[in-house]
């Protein structure tokens, strides 16, 4: 008779967990944070010592979520990459590194990071994430966000409230089209944006304020101009994929500290480069190619690496590199590409070796 009534009760039990809907790790899960924001699981001063002693070999019980992975190898970093999530699971306190890229989420609600003010580093790249979703005071309680990668979303437009102490920020690969100018500002310590492959068209003066900033990348938006207003700091600029015709003659003077700067697959002319634009001794590499170039443009003599392949080029003029033939004046050009233009090597004058004496490749 007792073993007829305990399959009974099993077979209920059995029944009653076949017709639940939600999800069972996220059931357990939110058990798990209940029972946590209670106090259950931690330990307790007024606990007995024959417990305290036991627990010090044993693991926090809550110390992460069930749908993540936290090694014991990497205390301070919580892994919840690639599992299929449409949500941020709670983040334990002590929690520095959240990675939460490949998965499905579609928004960030207001307090989910709150309870973690150590965070440094959050990955939410390769998700589902509008920006409608995002609380606008997801950020507001971490003072020590470093790096936040948010590129591969449905993002249109950058979040509201981002921590100032941000040093690295990945907005790329969105469907951003506008940046106000306030978006970025306070935010004196960030060192590199990527805002590349959005549908910008004009940054205005959306970059002031950014005094740290030294790498800025805005390839394949729907740029006509150089932005206004570049950080004084910056050292690498990178524009190509845009729509620009002309920059403008004080380019690179005002801006001592940039060396490496990339242009092509734009629409410049030589009518849009004012005649010493990139005659600038800081600069170390320049990219024009896939441009509508017809002649070489005057650079430094310092400018050590020069692409203008796929261009109009017609002739090889040995003035765009040195102003003056003679063994004390050369260029310290290391890499020439000029492939895929309308210049021949019997094109080349003889004093061109002269000039060029430093190249170690040329391409025709």
């Amino acid at each position: 008779m007792k073993g007829w009534i305990l399959l009974l009760i099993l077979t209920k039990l059995v029944s009653f967990s076949m017709t639940q809907p939600t999800n069972s790790l996220t059931w357990l899960s939110y058990l798990r944070n209940r029972a946590y924001s209670h106090g259950y699981g931690r330990s307790h001063t007024n606990n007995h010592a024959s417990l305290r002693a036991e627990d010090e070999d044993e693991p926090p019980v809550l110390d992460c979520p069930l749908e993540c992975d936290c090694p014991p190898s990497y205390p301070s970093a919580m892994y919840c990459d690639n599992r299929q999530l449409q949500h941020v699971p709670f983040v334990p306190s002590h929690i520095k590194y959240v990675y939460l890229q490949n998965n499905q989420i579609t928004g960030i609600t207001n307090g989910v990071f709150d309870n973690a003010p150590n965070l440094a580093w959050i990955s939410l790249h390769t998700n589902k994430l509008s920006s409608d979703k995002i609380g606008g005071k997801v950020f507001a309680k971490l003072p020590n966000l470093e790096r936040l990668f948010l590129h591969n979303n449905n993002l249109s437009r950058l979040p509201h409230g981002l921590p100032r102490s941000l040093r690295d920020l990945h907005m790329n690969h969105n469907n951003i089209s506008n940046v106000p100018v306030e978006s970025f500002r306070g935010m004196s310590n960030l060192t590199a944006l990527h805002l590349q492959v959005n549908g910008i068209e004009d940054l205005g003066n959306a970059l002031e304020g950014l005094l740290s900033l030294t790498l800025l990348d805005l390839r394949g938006n729907r740029l006509k101009k150089i932005p206004e207003s570049l950080p004084p700091k910056l050292s690498q600029l990178y524009l190509e994929y845009n729509r620009i015709s002309s920059i403008p003659a004080d380019f690179l003077s005002q801006r001592p500290e940039l060396r490496f700067v990339r242009l092509s697959h734009n629409q410049l002319t030589n009518g849009g480069i004012p005649a010493s634009a990139f005659n600038v001794s800081t600069l170390v590499e320049l990219d024009l190619s896939f441009n509508k170039l017809e002649r070489i443009p005057t650079i430094s003599t310092s400018l050590e690496n020069l692409y203008l392949q796929a261009n109009k080029i017609k002739e090889f003029s040995v003035s765009s590199f040195c102003r003056v033939v003679d063994t004390n004046n050369y260029s310290h050009l290391r890499v020439l590409r000029l492939e895929a233009n309308e210049i021949r090597a019997q094109d080349i004058p003889t004093e061109a070796v002269l000039c060029l004496r430093r190249a170690t490749n040329i391409d025709l």
